[in-house]
């Protein structure tokens, strides 16, 4: 955050100009919309189907797959109820409102996400260990359905998934889940064709390494916004350049650039300068924030003169 230096008058001083608005690469999207009750309702009813089908048909397999797709409907709760929370009004005390539910939700998804993949290395071991006949046909049909259902819930957040880490921690959710399906259908299938039950751990072990792969950029970005970290695809270093660009502008300090949520980019700065007409100087810089990184949450302090606490500025 921008620190404060002293008093100054109007003109050359504290000049401060604020900005809300969607920043940066992580555009305008309404994370709190239909897309995250339907997900959960839906994949709620099919995960007691498919538990229920694993507990008939004495399929391993199809419990774990459902204990997967269960841990997915939590995560879409969480994401869908910090999206919830980002919306409400910000109180006296809680100035920036919610945002960080949002970053947090997004940290415990990725979190959920390689914790049900251990769930599932574990089941695949046990099972290579002692491999059980199964009914291959009806865990073909299941996973079959799971694989539709989890597939198009992916869908629905398909768009959103570059802009907005909640979305993009739901789109990988249902996308493992509609892998893990497939798997099971193929493994199924391969079961029913030659008896050999082994192929189904094998299976769940190689979808498990993909699924990994794919949660580890969630996992490093959602603990960078955590951290306040400058959001993935914020060039910090450019936009000091771009502000010494200004006429007059002679000295950049004290810029930070951080997430106020998963979709919402914030800027602080101070410039000193030489200008006399600082109100434009103010808002150019605001102008080119905005139309070149996308942040539109800007608070930047002017200074005419080098401060006490800042003798190289």
């Amino acid at each position: 955050m921008a620190h404060a230096h002293g008093s100054h008058d109007d003109d050359h001083g504290h000049d401060h100009g604020h900005s809300h608005g969607p920043g940066g690469h992580h555009g305008p999207v309404d994370t709190g919309d239909w897309r995250y009750a339907v997900g959960l309702v839906v994949n709620l009813v099919f995960v007691g189907i498919e538990f229920g089908a694993g507990l008939f048909s004495g399929s391993t397999a199809l419990m774990a797959d459902a204990g997967h797709n269960l841990s997915d409907v939590l995560g879409l709760a969480m994401a869908g109820g910090a999206a919830w929370l980002a919306r409400r009004a910000s109180g006296s005390q809680r100035t920036y409102g919610y945002g960080k539910a949002t970053v947090l939700a997004a940290l415990a998804n990725a979190l959920l996400l390689i914790f049900a993949c251990g769930a599932i290395a574990f089941e695949a071991v046990r099972r290579l260990a002692e491999p059980a006949p199964v009914m291959s046909g009806l865990i073909m049909i299941v996973a079959a359905i799971g694989f539709v259902i989890n597939l198009g819930t992916a869908l629905m957040f398909m768009r959103d998934q570059h802009t907005d880490l909640n979305a993009k921690g739901a789109y990988l959710h249902m996308m493992a889940d509609a892998a893990v399906s497939i798997g099971v259908v193929i493994a199924g299938g391969v079961i029913w064709m030659t008896g050999w039950s082994i192929i189904d751990p094998l299976v769940s072990l190689g979808i498990v390494a993909v699924i990994l792969i794919g949660t580890w950029g969630l996992l490093k970005d959602s603990v960078n916004l955590a951290l306040d970290v400058a959001p993935r695809g914020v060039d910090v270093e450019a936009i000091r350049a771009a502000f010494l660009t200004l006429p007059g502008v002679t000295a950049v300090h004290d810029l930070h650039v951080w997430g106020l949520s998963t979709t919402e980019t914030a800027l602080t700065a101070h410039l000193c300068h030489g200008r006399a007409d600082a109100g434009d100087l103010l808002n150019e810089a605001h102008a080119m924030v905005r139309a070149r990184f996308g942040i539109g949450h800007a608070t930047l302090q002017l200074e005419a003169e080098p401060l006490a606490d800042c003798p190289a500025c």
